[in-house]
């Protein structure tokens, strides 16, 4: 008979992989492995088990094939019709609620959150500062679809709308402004490996030098900023200076870049109008 220990062992995977793939597809957790690691399992287990494991091998993502991934605390769910959520972009959420917390509490602030993909960014946005407003967009109506669920899973006051960049929003004005586009240059290699080869490269590539999709927001930006207003872009860790001139040509003001927890450049903003509060860190 055939135990979780020994799938593990012959799966050619790292550990980690290993028992989270085994323990999905026995309907358990992780840490029920600890205590069960040389238990015999049926042999419709067996072929459960090998069937995931294989396709992992194949190069499938651990996140697609158990439908989830952690993301600010939040179990959120996954599939091939969005990218996959990865802790750097922890980071925007992070620079977002710092922003909200300086909001005078007699206020509502409107946040919107572009590109929303699995809603990842707005939900966590909504769940941290309850008081705020939280508008969401995307163009994949699939994507759509996951934020969706992924709100009311979490009970996240989102409202979601489909449509390309500001476009659902026409008329409106937002306090913060936060995007994760796609910041990926068409013909980086970086493209064919790895889990990049099974996400939706919608949300991947952005033209030839990866930054078509944030020169669309920051050129559109100030229509729907309040006075004030904060935009923040995460981009790619070699990017931050060529955003930084964008933010300044678009005549945003206080312009900044924060490093993600690995010391790379991955969000940069401004502020949008007449400046008065305190400055961003640079």
């Amino acid at each position: 008979m055939t135990t979780p220990a020994e799938l593990v062992a012959a799966s050619g995977l790292p550990r980690l992989e290993g028992e989270v793939l085994i323990a999905h597809a026995l309907g358990a957790q992780r840490s029920w492995l600890t205590g069960h690691r040389h238990d015999p399992l049926a042999s419709e287990q067996v072929g459960a088990c090998e069937s995931l494991l294989a396709r992992r091998r194949a190069g499938e993502p651990v996140a697609y094939l158990v439908g989830g991934r952690e993301f600010f605390g939040l179990d959120l769910r996954v599939t091939p019709a969005v990218l996959i959520p990865r802790p750097e972009t922890e980071l925007l959420v992070e620079l977002a609620l710092a922003e909200l917390a300086r909001v005078p509490h007699q206020r509502t602030p409107r946040v919107l959150d572009l590109a929303t993909g699995s809603g990842a960014v707005a939900i966590a946005i909504a769940v941290h500062a309850p008081r705020a407003q939280v508008f969401a967009s995307d163009l994949s109506p699939q994507a759509l679809a996951i934020a969706v669920d992924n709100a009311a899973r979490h009970r996240a006051r989102v409202d979601l709308r489909q449509g390309d960049w500001f476009a659902p929003f026409a008329g409106e004005r937002f306090a913060l402004v936060v995007a994760n586009p796609p910041y990926v240059a068409a013909a980086d290699p970086h493209l064919a490996q790895g889990d990049l080869v099974h996400e939706p490269r919608l949300a991947l590539v952005a033209g030839a030098d990866g930054l078509e999709a944030i020169r669309a927001i920051v050129a559109q930006a100030g229509a729907y900023l309040e006075e004030s207003g904060l935009l923040l872009l995460e981009h790619g860790h070699e990017q931050g200076e060529a955003c930084r001139a964008l933010l300044h040509s678009a005549g945003l003001a206080e312009v900044s870049t924060w490093c993600d927890a690995a010391g790379h450049e991955r969000v940069s903003g401004g502020r949008w109008g007449n400046v008065g509060g305190p400055a961003a860190r640079r």
